[in-house]
């Protein structure tokens, strides 16, 4: 669910902009495959159509997108995936995945006094 006055959605945890959501979709769609390297993305008003949003905020998601260098566009033509977007999008992950999810994993741990061994095995536990 969506705020009518914010523009963003309602409920647990972190609020995310709609435009962002957007871009997100988008940058998913490229790093899970869908969307490859030199393919053309919808039109700004097919993304508003399918879900079901204002167009300017599909525009400022796929603009946000374009100004990262993962989308390009080409006048009169459309908008593409850029070339090395799909390994930026990784990397841009990877570096953010360790902000979000490795560096407060290890400060618990240290607070319930866990070594980083301990916590390797943990991990490794889960796998099995």
């Amino acid at each position: 669910m969506v705020s009518y006055s914010t523009n963003t959605p309602v409920g647990q945890g972190e609020e995310v902009p709609l435009f962002q959501q957007v871009a997100q979709r988008i940058a998913d769609d490229i790093v899970d495959g869908p969307l490859a390297e030199g393919d053309q993305v919808p039109s700004i008003n097919e993304f508003a159509s399918f879900w079901r949003i204002n167009p300017a905020t599909a525009l400022k998601g796929v603009a946000q997108l374009v100004a990262e260098g993962v989308l390009y566009k080409q006048r009169g033509i459309g908008t593409f995936v850029g070339d090395g977007a799909r390994a930026r999008l990784l990397a841009q992950r990877r570096a953010d995945f360790h902000r979000r999810f490795v560096g407060p994993l290890l400060a618990e741990a240290s607070r319930i006094g866990l070594t980083r061994a301990q916590v390797a095995e943990l991990i490794s536990q889960e796998e099995e």
